[in-house]
């Protein structure tokens, strides 16, 4: 079975960081039912259930839990998330034990599904139609039909109907032959396997006698026939299986204990956390100034306009609250009755709440004559949008619901509105020096390799548009050099020649590039990026961006020249190819890549990307991308990339997909900031489906400021 050996040591190291992470996330969150006897808990496989067996129940909308459980010496690590109300989805680690045959430990990453087909109501149960393992070797694949109903204050009784890994045990029909073969590779969907084979009801039963405890009863459907087979697992003895919970007191999380297989001991911590609830909006620092009305009739002094004085001297008061705010004032128009303003926002992740601070700042800063406030927030020298404000709906809705002025409110296209710089702004230099963590999941030696480094960056602004950055580390320790590939790829090592760049690698340049952003035409933003690019490459990425201020849909285009970097990544380039040290066969990689691109913003905060083109490989296709992007700044999303690269070429993992997070600093901390880190979980590191990491791109940049996105976080405006 290649790609799945050994490393049961580093199987609890990266569970003991999940864990870590998880708790940490869980912090100030709850995301059970308001009645904790009746609330939601969840099974050995990280989902609703039991001990294994599934229910019909559900969590609350865009709850994430994580898990960590032990049966015996099987180990099952699930991320767990609840896309909709109804739809839920999760990803799962498991290492199974060394067999008596002699095999080595097994590692298994599969996706589960979940959709809730009818809610619970008085008489009628809820009712879920499940997938396990449906993209993944086959090790876990089954389906289910399950149905749970609270017949009384914590207590429920649940039972379904289960094919594959829940139709093993006194089947009661058949709908024909499942293939029943583990897939070498994996990553591919098992359509071919739903709904087939042994049909075989489970059920069970779950009691909660205070807010704290709950018993569960189960008749188990599983067999555990593979774990038999390869000696992973004895012959359970019985079908029935125990569990106890102990939840948590702030309802966040839960400790269980279960008997399962008539012998088998297991443990599991729960985390549970809902980013649509974290955090105070707007964080928890002081409020802005509040709206200084005008005097009755004082609109109508104009005497001020004669005098050569004023217009600076609202300049700077304005600059100054702005400065108090964490904001900066780059540049001013005032005229009699209508005051633009271009406005930097380096502290506020709600665009909203920035805007906000700034018109209440100027009704305190700009002559009473001026009624029509528009406000340019300016991202890398490009004007993103025109708010356009009635400072008469300002006073008179100051202490009304922020959704009483959003109809007031215009989003106009910035091109051809935005004042000029002002002298000395620019050019503006900040730098930066902490720890970084790098890592890589799932080498099929030890499931996580890292490592920690000191990162010094900086950068200089030289006009408004126009800077150029870098970042420089020192590796302090780490394991990624130790990253081994032991099957052959057939396609370029573009991605997969990690660990010969982390070995000569101890001090870097991470990137050193100079970039230009712009605004060609109305509804078009533009980038240019040149230099080392990235840790593996350097070159020339130009990118176009088309993107009105009131539109849910964009597109783009990303054109990429790019050369090799050396391993050490210094200064130095080198031959664009590889060898494979499988095969020995050397490859050519590609020159030229880029992808055209589509985004759409849903409702409910889902984003959707589409992306077409050449992959750095040369290999062409396709990236599917969704995410779920909350008012407080996290988001939560998931990506499939499939490509003319074959699953034999593409190798374990047959096609490129993950998961990713972004989590807002300022949601964590209660204090507004715009700073946010990534998390990208793949299932493996491949050379199929892969991109330049280039810094930079547009569309993140632009959208802040655009209707739909400012819509989605007005209610912060008067925070």
């Amino acid at each position: 079975m290649p790609g799945f050996r050994s490393g049961r040591i580093m199987t609890r190291m990266y569970a003991g960081v999940s864990l870590a992470v998880l708790a940490m996330l869980s912090v100030g969150a709850s995301a059970q039912d308001s009645d904790p006897r009746n609330a939601t808990s969840l099974n050995l496989y990280g989902s609703p259930g039991l001990v294994d067996m599934p229910t019909a129940e559900v969590l609350p909308d865009a709850t994430i839990a994580g898990t960590f459980g032990r049966l015996g010496d099987t180990g099952r690590t699930t991320i767990y998330f609840q896309i909709t109300p109804r739809m839920s989805g999760s990803f799962r680690y498991t290492s199974l034990p060394s067999s008596q045959d002699g095999r080595d430990d097994f590692f298994d990453r599969s996706f589960d599904l979940r959709y809730q087909l009818l809610t619970e109501g008085r008489y009628r149960p809820s009712v879920v139609l499940g997938f396990s393992d449906v993209i993944g070797t086959g090790v876990y694949s089954g389906e289910y039909l399950v149905a749970t109903k609270t017949v009384a204050r914590g207590l429920k009784i649940t039972g379904g109907l289960g094919w594959g890994r829940f139709g093993g045990r006194d089947p009661i029909g058949s709908f024909g032959t499942r293939p029943d073969e583990t897939l070498e590779l994996g990553g591919i969907p098992t359509y071919d396997r739903w709904f087939r084979g042994d049909i075989a009801p489970f059920g069970g039963i779950s009691y909660a006698p205070n807010e704290r405890l709950r018993l569960k009863l189960e008749y188990s459907s599983d067999l555990y026939t593979r774990e038999v087979e390869r000696g992973w697992a004895e012959k359970p003895s019985r079908a029935l299986n125990y569990g106890l919970d102990y939840m948590f007191s702030d309802g966040d999380g839960q400790f269980s204990l279960y008997h399962v297989l008539g012998e088998e001991v297991g443990a599991q911590l729960t985390f549970l956390f809902n980013p649509r609830t974290s955090g105070i909006p707007g964080g928890m620092g002081p409020a802005g100034v509040p709206v200084a009305p005008r005097a009755p009739g004082a609109e109508a002094d104009l005497g001020w306009t004669s005098n050569a004085t004023k217009p600076a001297q609202a300049k700077a008061a304005l600059f100054s609250l702005l400065k108090t705010e964490g904001m900066t004032l780059e540049g001013m128009t005032l005229e009699s009755r209508r005051a633009v303003v271009r406005i930097a926002n380096g502290k506020f992740q709600n665009e909203a709440q920035a805007i906000g601070r700034v018109a209440r700042a100027m009704t305190r800063s700009l002559p009473a004559s001026v009624e029509t406030f528009e406000i340019i927030p300016v991202v890398d020298g490009m004007p993103t949008s025109a708010i356009v404000l009635s400072r008469s709906d300002l006073e008179r809705l100051e202490h009304e619901p922020a959704a009483d002025l959003l109809p007031r409110t215009q989003v106009l296209d910035a091109k051809g509105r935005t004042p000029a710089v002002d002298p000395g702004i620019y050019p503006r230099f900040s730098w930066s020096l902490g720890p970084a963590v790098n890592f890589s999941l799932f080498d099929p030696d030890s499931p996580l390799r890292a490592n920690l480094d000191l990162r010094a960056s900086a950068t200089y602004r030289i006009t408004p548009s126009l800077e150029l950055a870098g970042s420089v580390t020192q590796k302090l320790t780490g394991d990624l050099d130790k990253i081994e590939r032991t099957d052959e790829s057939g396609l370029p090592r573009v991605r997969t020649d990690t660990a010969l760049y982390a070995a000569e690698g101890d001090q870097t340049i991470e990137y050193l590039q100079l970039a230009h952003y712009g605004r060609p035409a109305r509804d078009l933003y533009s980038r240019l990026s040149i230099g080392y690019l990235e840790s593996m490459y350097g070159g020339a990425s130009a990118e176009l961006l088309w993107k009105p201020v009131d539109s849910r849909l964009a597109f783009g285009a990303e054109l990429n020249y790019i050369q090799k970097r050396d391993y050490d990544q210094l200064f130095g380039f080198q031959e664009m190819t590889t060898t494979d040290p499988i095969s020995g066969i050397t490859r050519e990689i590609p020159e030229v890549n880029g992808h055209l691109s589509a985004y759409y913003a849903f409702d409910n905060g889902f984003h959707g990307q589409l992306d077409v083109g050449r992959y750095l490989a040369g290999d062409y296709g396709a990236t599917v991308s969704m995410d779920r992007e909350f008012a407080n700044g996290w988001r939560v999303g998931a990506y499939a990339t499939v490509t003319d690269a074959s699953a034999e070429d593409f190798g374990e993992g047959s096609f490129d997909k993950g998961i990713r997070f972004t989590i807002p600093i300022g949601s964590l901390i209660g204090i507004p900031s715009r700073k946010e880190n990534d998390l990208t979980i793949q299932s493996l590191t491949r050379d199929g489906g892969a991109r330049l990491n280039v810094r930079g791109r547009l569309y993140e940049k632009v959208r802040d400021y655009h209707q739909p996105d400012v819509a989605n976080t007005w209610g912060t405006f008067w925070r």
